[in-house]
This record gives C-alpha cells, structure tokens and sequence, in this order.
C-alpha cells in the first residue's frame, strides 16, 4: 500500500451521570471512566500506537479522556483541542479532519457519541454503537486528509478495553 492516513476515533470514558442540573460541557468522568481510560491508553501502548496529533473535544470528559490516554502512550506533544468535535454534526467533524496539514499521518480523535459512531459508519459501514472508552482505526488509501473519502476508507479493528 502507498502512502496513507490512519485515524483513531476514541469516544470518552464513562462520564458521572450522578447530577442532571450539570451543564453537559462540565461532566467529569467516573472514577471507572479515569480507570478506563488507562486502560484504553495501556491498550494502544500494547499495539504501540502514538499517533503524530490528538485532537479532542475541550469538554471536560473528553478532554480528561484524551489527557490519561495522552499519557499512557507517551504522547510526546501537547493534546489540541477543537470546539467543532464538542457536539458537532457529522460534515462538520468530518471537515474539520481534512483541515489537518498532511505532515499527521496518524490523528487520534477524542471525542462523543453520536458523532463518533456517525463517522465510522460513514466511512466503513460499521454497523456497532461506539462505546465508552473505545476507539476505531480507519485507514485511507490517500496522501491528504483533503481526499479522506469512503471510496478510499478501510475499517481496521475496533480497540476495545
């Protein structure tokens, strides 16, 4: 296979549902949501994956998620962090992915439901919900996030903690 882009997409860890008044943005993660997240994180460690950029959601059981993970896998850069993936419709995550410069081969995404599992099954057809604290491999037959299609994705394997 010539040169192509992998991405990740990792849906947060379990959040605490314990306060319904609680502005959605501001949701922490469980103490399970922290424990899975290593695990996840330990997980991609295994497979030896350390993507050149992880984008996240800033809202604060993404951005919990993203940090442990971050760490586990000896992410040797600082985690971004776009508002678009917080609550975003499909199109536009999707866009927001073809602006990554073409250096990123390998993006991690972290970010919510149902978006997430909108993006999978966009590109590959997979049929599942996306559940907490796992993550997708997609690759694409392509050289620029800007040619990122279903023509050219391939689902790689589900990462399940």
């Amino acid at each position: 296979m010539g040169i192509m882009k992998t991405l990740y997409i990792l849906r947060h860890a379990q959040k605490d549902e314990s306060n319904p008044d609680q502005y959605d943005y501001d949701v922490e993660l469980t103490l399970k949501g922290k424990e899975d997240s290593k695990k996840i994180g330990k997980k991609l460690k295994e497979k030896n994956i350390c993507p050149d950029l992880i984008v996240s959601s800033p809202a604060i059981r993404a951005r919990t998620t993203a940090e442990i993970v971050a760490n586990e896998i000896e992410y040797p850069r600082s985690v971004m962090y776009n508002e678009t993936i917080y609550q975003a419709f499909l199109n536009e995550i999707i866009e927001s992915i073809t602006y990554t410069y073409d250096t990123v081969d390998t993006l991690m995404v972290v970010g919510h439901n149902p978006s997430l599992t909108a993006l999978a099954i966009s590109f590959t057809g997979y049929k599942e919900e996306l559940k907490m604290a796992n993550a997708i491999r997609i690759d694409f037959d392509c050289s620029s996030w800007t040619s990122i299609d279903k023509s050219n994705a391939q689902f790689i394997e589900l990462i399940e903690i």
